[in-house]
């Protein structure tokens, strides 16, 4: 689709006035400016207005509208991917079309089965603090992110947790979507028009659709079921750290054979200094052009936050803490086999906000902590990078020195957090920078650049993108995937009025 017009955009502003009324249409300067704002390099992203809906009716008239008036259309959920590009429209003037103002409700959670069904604009938070409500049997997979995110927008990003429910897609379970062609269907289950159970299996008659909405830009999803993990009565953290930034590969050795056998029930982080340290404390003496903190600054930053050069965490969920005794003294005779290993018990974790996190992350409970290292420069500059990482040393350890240099040698610090899984770790670099500070914000949009195409020279892939970089990865896919991506846009919304361009389709 070329750029929607001027007199186009009225016309169809002028049908969502009729069809949501005025109250759901938003053109204020000061809502333009606001969705438009980013946390990554360059200018931010202004939509062409802002529109509420509030039900699953009201977004397909909002499509059926956008194909009338050829006008791209930009849904989100709660507009809270920080890093990622937050409420902003992969290109300017797209209409953001704001799911989570209006379309918030837990529509039902059956305890018998652990379902809920939510829309797109329930958040970490609400969930928990519901399920809390009803007496606490169950808990939500949350992530690093913000509380007020939204749990159904996480999943169809691909985004992830720390307990064994972490795979957010994986425990989505039928999807009701508003096709770019207006058509409403819902998949699995669901599918059937009389469905008693529409949210218990998934792999039903017919082809896995759940997974062509997952980062596409093909329909509007407007609700889903969502798996939930019963409450452990005891949940017991472990961790272990080590002072020197060579021993991340050992690590990495020690860590796979314990996921391969899900021995450690949880995904097991492993968070470097900065990682852990800076939601604690601004940058010591920041002053632009002060670079990446040096080395003896940052073994005095650890000394003052009690971390390691690299500190691991996990949990262990059982009858009692009592009864979860065999499996710590087990990790413990495993992980402290690596010179310089220092055990960290449960109890530590209290008055340690770090600590704190990791323990919050596996139990369940959505936090800000980590969103505090925005504060570790001024001017508000975040983006993530977030490569898949073979559980392998070789390839660990220089993936991590390549990335360390190529921030560093641009004046950025190297914070990092492997969250291991069996057989590969989500490698999530936050990239921090004061976007007020033109060759600071140059920086950080050379050095994203630069980790893209060294991993990708490495066969390895990221697995979520910043808005300002989707073109980028898409680019670096085979051709028949991306003909094939382009071919099912053309089908399944065929005057491209979803989102075009985002995550570089159509």
């Amino acid at each position: 689709m070329t750029q929607t017009s001027q007199a186009s955009l009225h016309a169809f502003l002028d049908d969502m006035r009729e069809i949501l009324g005025e109250s759901w249409v938003n053109i204020a300067s000061e809502t333009i400016d606001r969705y438009g704002e980013t946390t990554l390099p360059g200018p931010d992203i202004p939509p062409g207005a802002v529109l509420y809906p509030g039900s699953v009716e009201d977004t397909q008239r909002i499509v059926e509208a956008a194909n009338r008036h050829r006008v791209a259309l930009y849904p989100i959920s709660n507009g809270n991917n920080i890093g990622l590009g937050s409420r902003a429209p992969v290109n300017t003037g797209q209409v953001v079309v704001d799911l989570g103002r209006r379309m918030n409700r837990i529509l039902d959670i059956n305890e018998q089965t652990g379902v809920a069904v939510i829309e797109p604009g329930v958040t970490y938070r609400q969930l928990a603090d519901e399920l809390e409500r009803l007496g606490g049997r169950f808990i939500p997979d949350v992530t690093s992110g913000p509380p007020e995110g939204s749990v159904l927008g996480n999943a169809l990003d691909k985004g992830a947790g720390y307990t064994p429910y972490a795979d957010h897609l994986g425990m989505t379970c039928g999807l009701e979507i508003v096709l770019g062609s207006g058509t409403v269907i819902r998949t699995g289950d669901a599918s059937l028009a009389n469905a008693t159970h529409p949210h218990m299996s998934k792999y039903t008659y017919g082809p896995h659709l759940d997974g062509l909405f997952a980062q596409s830009n093909f329909g509007v999803v407007t609700r889903a079921g969502i798996w939930l993990m019963p409450r452990p009565p005891a949940i017991r953290f472990f961790g272990f750290s080590f002072e020197d930034d060579d021993a991340i590969g050992p690590i990495i050795d020690a860590i796979r054979p314990i996921k391969l056998s899900n021995f450690v029930p949880t995904m097991m982080r492993v968070s470097n200094d900065l990682w852990m340290a800076i939601s604690e404390e601004p940058y010591p003496g920041y002053r632009e052009g002060a670079g990446a903190l040096p080395d003896e600054a940052r073994k005095a930053l650890r000394q003052r936050h009690g971390v390691g050069a690299w500190t691991v965490s996990g949990a262990f969920y059982g009858a009692s803490m009592s009864a979860l005794q065999p499996q710590i003294d087990r990790i413990r005779s495993h992980m402290e086999r690596l010179p310089g290993a220092r055990y960290i018990d449960h109890d530590a974790v209290e008055g340690h906000p770090p600590l704190q996190a990791a323990l919050d992350a596996y139990s369940g409970k959505p936090g800000f902590s980590e969103l505090r290292q925005l504060a570790w420069r001024p001017g508000g500059g975040l983006a993530a990078f977030t490569p898949g990482v073979p559980m392998q040393r070789e390839i660990v350890e220089t993936s991590s020195r390549m990335s360390r240099q190529v921030l560093n040698e641009r004046g950025l610090d190297y914070v990092k957090m492997f969250v291991c899984g069996p057989r590969f770790a989500r490698g999530l670099h936050h990239l921090i920078w004061n976007r007020a500070v033109p060759t600071e914000d140059s920086a950080a949009d050379d050095a994203y650049r630069t980790l893209v195409t060294r991993y990708a020279q490495m066969g390895m892939q990221s697995g979520r993108a910043p808005l300002r970089y989707q073109e980028l990865h898409w680019s670096i896919l085979e051709p028949g995937v991306r003909e094939t991506c382009n071919a099912l846009k053309s089908v399944l919304d065929p005057n491209h009025v979803i989102a075009p361009g985002r995550y570089g389709i159509g």
